[in-house]
This record gives C-alpha cells, sequence and structure tokens, in this order.
C-alpha cells in the first residue's frame, strides 16, 4: 500500500473499483450501491467521491462518459478501463495479506508458525 496518501484514501479507492467491475456507474448510482451492500456500513459523501473519481481518472484507472439520463439532462459516468482492473486485482492482494494479518493478531497468533 505504499504510495497511497492514506490506508482510508486507499480502500475508498478499492471499493470504488470493485462497484465499477460489474458496470458503469453514475456517482449518485455508486453513493448507493455502495450503502447497500454494504448494509449502509459505508455511506460516501459527494465531496468524498468526486474528487476520488478524479483521481483515479487522473491515474488511468476510471473512463468517464455522458449519457443523457430520463430527465434529458447529461449525466457522467465512469468504467473501469484495463488499468482499472489490474489495480483492482492489487488492491484485492493488498487487502487480503492486511486482513489476515489483523486476523492473526485478533486471534493471539493463530496460524504463526513456532520459531
Amino acid at each position: 500500500m505504499a504510495g497511497d496518501k492514506s490506508f482510508a484514501t486507499s480502500s475508498t479507492a478499492m471499493l470504488v473499483l470493485k462497484l465499477l467491475e460489474q458496470e458503469d456507474m453514475y456517482g449518485y448510482q455508486m453513493i448507493e450501491e455502495l450503502a447497500r451492500r454494504s448494509d449502509n456500513a459505508f455511506t460516501l459523501k459527494a465531496g468524498t467521491l468526486y474528487p476520488l473519481l478524479h483521481d483515479l481518472e487522473g491515474q488511468g484507472l476510471i473512463h468517464v462518459y455522458e449519457l443523457e439520463a430520463e430527465n434529458g439532462r447529461m449525466r457522467k459516468y465512469y468504467s473501469l478501463t484495463k488499468a482499472g482492473r489490474g489495480s483492482l486485482a492489487q488492491k484485492e492482494e493488498e487487502w487480503d495479506a492486511f486482513a489476515s494479518a489483523v486476523n492473526r493478531v485478533l486471534k493471539g497468533g493463530a496460524g504463526i508458525a513456532s520459531t
């Protein structure tokens, strides 16, 4: 996770990339879907999401395009790029390693070989 501004930012980016892995979404849709999938444990604010999306676009991890919504207004949609898929896979591996380490500590070192 070296190079990320913070663990929270990296984790949020991973969650957003994961949402986009299955389908393109617009911002409010991502906010709602993340809350739904997490039973409201993750409630992003627009002021957090949109700067993150801008950063992900700048890194080439997502692509932005516009489509006309039902109300006739243009809506920005976000899609995962090939680089974004690679980054997501890496972030998921890092998360798995982190979660595993935390679980070992919480379980009193279970699974650690004796020295």
